[in-house]
């Protein structure tokens, strides 16, 4: 005999075994895993399952715990990269639509009255250009020192394409010639350049479409001082609501140049009490006008 203590083969197989088992459940438990990949016997369901784990081979020894299963790297992400901004270029605007007819362009880039005529002969800046026979534009002298602005277009200015051509016209010839002035002395236009239907009043979107066109030409012809021809008129080149009864017998300015209101030739014909007041008007207008282009 020896001094070792005496441990038979069976019991330390026994211990073996229980130590595997423990460590096998404790597996089980921790990660819900079965046996590694590999192994010929069956996984294991659960901690529910019935009846004990399978045994394994009998050893001298416990067996070594099982080793973690490897992390599995993510998969590379498919969505695509976002794209880079792009600074747009200095000075850039990004809101100006692109202009697809010469209609829709500014009027202030014409650089004279007969491509101004040309950009917008075709205009379809209101509904108006949709019924209108012909595009009024104006008429008389390119370098006149005094233009006369209207309301718009009547019957026959839309057959004929030229403003103040009906009897209001042949009124307005009259008063010029009252003051030794020619119809090719001064030029002529009007506020809309389009007929509204049945002639009625001019409407706010259709004043705002087309005094751009009035504007550029006024600027191109450079006059001295401006008559407006009525009410419409003298309210969208003054920036008024004032009535022209109140309006005319003085002065006014627009954009540095002066302005002379009084009534629409188509009025007088209606009153006739209007035409001294008319008389007037244009008297003062001739004597501005002598004043402002006398010589030096």
């Amino acid at each position: 005999m020896t001094d070792r203590p005496f441990e038979p083969a069976d019991e330390l197989a026994n211990l073996g075994r229980r130590l595997r088992q423990a460590v096998e459940v404790q597996g089980i438990l921790r990660d819900g895993r079965g046996f590694p990949s590999g192994s010929d016997t069956a996984p294991v369901a659960g901690p529910s399952a019935s009846g004990p784990p399978p045994r394994g081979p009998d050893t001298s020894g416990p067996a070594p715990p099982e080793p973690p299963a490897p992390e599995t790297a993510a998969p590379p992400s498919t969505a695509p990269e976002p794209a880079a901004r792009v600074a747009p270029a200095s000075g850039a605007d990004l809101s100006a639509a692109p202009v697809l007819h010469s209609w829709q362009a500014d009027p202030a880039g014409s650089t004279s009255l007969g491509e101004l005529h040309d950009n917008y002969a075709q205009c379809q800046r209101c509904p108006l250009g949709e019924g209108r026979t012909k595009f009024v534009f104006g008429v008389g002298n390119p370098k006149a020192t005094v233009v006369f602005v209207g309301e718009a277009p009547g019957r026959d200015e839309d057959l004929q394409g030229e403003p103040f051509v009906g009897r209001a016209g042949k009124l307005l010839d009259k008063i010029l010639e009252a003051i030794e002035w020619q119809r090719s002395d001064v030029y002529i236009a009007n506020i809309l350049k389009c007929r509204p239907p049945g002639n009625r009043n001019p409407e706010a979107g259709e004043i705002a479409a087309c005094e751009p066109i009035l504007r550029r030409q006024i600027e191109l012809i450079r006059p001295v001082i401006l008559c407006t021809l009525g009410s419409f008129a003298a309210k969208t080149l003054l920036g008024t609501t004032q009535g022209i009864s109140k309006l005319r017998g003085r002065l006014h300015d627009y954009r540095g140049i002066p302005v002379v209101p009084t009534y629409h030739p188509a009025a007088l014909l209606r009153n006739p009490n209007w035409k001294r007041p008319t008389w007037e008007d244009v008297q003062m207008l001739q004597k501005e006008h002598d004043r402002l282009v006398e010589p030096v």
